[in-house]
């Protein structure tokens, strides 16, 4: 049987015994980490390290005065054990058996005295204490560290995932248990004509380092406290495209939320197929061209549900010219609303928000969202522009908006598709209603990005 320390096997008197065999009860610490089974010598301390498996130190033969040190070098023992045994049928505090260390960061030191009690424990630790870094410290997603603000770390998700919060700091004045956030919603799907608009669009800036002009002005200035825990991450996918020739005024699908600890961003609106007032979303879907000329439907409405800071914009309102020209219009972006259609044109995609190339750092940045207006920063939620079926002279289908919309349709063409993880609005399709050749194009996927200070 084996026993464990704290079961009172072991005698503190070693003290004495191993005085009187001449050692002074010290032993010189073999620094490099035991990662396999440790042949222990005499006057040796050993680092032993069990985060990747249970450990064994065997010990040398028991000579009176021997002395071994052992420590948890990973404040592991509890989830992975060492075990610590004597040689052949020697004893440890008396008991022919083995002595199993079970308490993270716990060390212990044995002193061989003699065949009677054999290796006495003469000092142990249950506890261990390691500097705590006063940051936050994460692991999840894709970490970005580089250049610009270098004390910050962002991880970028672009699909579902765990963000593992495993340190925090003490908080106020230095912000070190906040986290920043980008949470972006899928776009929606467009329809036959009408656009669909952007997934919400919800960012802090309360870390610091990121101003303005690079910041947007939507971005709230409170972060989220966090502790340490794990916080599932869920990044909302596109909505499919929808219409084509299947009739029916409700074509798009809408996009799917996003969220992060308490922040929620909701799915764009999807784009109308013929006939009706845009659906509401994150940002709004454009509305559908009307049953008599120059009259159309109004677009969504965006920021639904309503958020502390707008998360959407409404989508623009369709129009139709009879026999001329059925148009859509535009959808809903984060910072724009999506235009109208007029005569033989389709609506814009309303534009996106940005944030700065510091939030994701100089080598990453790149890599996420779409370039805009201003520089040094990229864009995301823009909505979908509409469709039109006219081959008239001038006619025109609607822009995509900036931050990952998608293109609108001409003439029962297909539009295009909403970016992938910047939550942009797909563009609706030139299609007569009720039923044309072409289809919307489908939303963008959204993102999440946590943006701490980590040193």
């Amino acid at each position: 049987m084996s026993g464990s320390i704290g079961d009172n096997v072991f005698r503190a008197s070693g003290v004495i015994a191993a005085a009187a065999a001449g050692r002074t009860g010290t032993v010189d610490w073999d620094t490099t980490p035991k990662t396999g089974t440790v042949t222990a010598e005499s006057a040796v301390g050993y680092f032993v390290d069990t985060s990747a498996a249970v450990r064994t130190v065997n010990l040398p033969v028991g000579v009176a005065g021997s002395i071994v040190a052992i420590a948890d070098y990973t404040r592991t023992f509890n989830t992975n054990n060492c075990t610590v045994t004597p040689d052949g049928s020697e004893k440890m505090g008396g008991i022919a058996a083995s002595v199993t260390l079970t308490v993270d960061g716990q060390s212990a030191t044995f002193v061989y005295v003699d065949a009677t009690e054999g290796w006495i424990n003469i000092q142990e630790t249950e506890s261990s204490q390691a500097g705590q870094p006063p940051f936050v410290a994460a692991t999840g997603g894709t970490p970005c560290t580089g250049a610009i603000c270098g004390d910050f770390k962002s991880h970028v998700f672009t699909g579902p995932g765990t963000l593992v919060v495993t340190n925090v700091g003490p908080g106020s004045p230095t912000c070190s248990n906040k986290v920043d956030y980008l949470v972006s919603a899928g776009g929606g799907g467009g329809g036959g004509v009408a656009a669909a608009g952007s997934g919400g669009f919800r960012l802090s800036n309360s870390v610091g380092c990121i101003a303005a002009p690079v910041m947007s002005p939507l971005a709230s200035c409170t972060g989220i406290t966090v502790t340490a825990t794990p916080y599932t991450i869920v990044v909302g996918g596109g909505g499919p495209a929808g219409c084509g020739t299947t009739p029916g005024p409700g074509c798009g699908t809408n996009g799917v939320d996003s969220s992060f600890a308490t922040i929620t961003s909701t799915g764009g609106g999807k784009g109308r197929g013929y006939a009706g007032t845009g659906y509401a979303g994150g940002s709004g879907g454009g509305g559908a061209s009307g049953p008599s000329p120059t009259s159309g439907y109004a677009g969504g409405a965006g920021d639904t549900p309503s958020t502390p800071i707008a998360q959407g914009t409404p989508g623009g309102a369709g129009y139709d010219g009879l026999s001329a020209s059925t148009n859509g219009g535009g959808g809903g972006g984060a910072a724009v609303a999506g235009g109208n259609s007029a005569y033989k044109t389709g609506g814009d995609g309303g534009t996106g928000s940005y944030l700065g190339d510091a939030f994701f750092k100089t080598a990453c940045a790149p890599s996420y969202g779409t370039p805009g207006p201003v520089s040094s920063t990229r864009y995301f939620s823009g909505g979908g522009g509409g469709g039109t079926d006219s081959g008239l002279p001038g006619a025109a289908r609607g822009a995509a908006g900036t931050g990952g919309g998608g293109q609108g349709g001409q003439q029962n063409n297909t539009a295009c598709a909403g970016t992938v993880n910047t939550g942009g609005g797909g563009g609706g399709a030139g299609a007569s209603a009720p039923a044309g050749g072409g289809t919307g194009g489908a939303g963008g996927s959204g993102v999440v990005v946590i943006r701490y200070k980590f040193q």
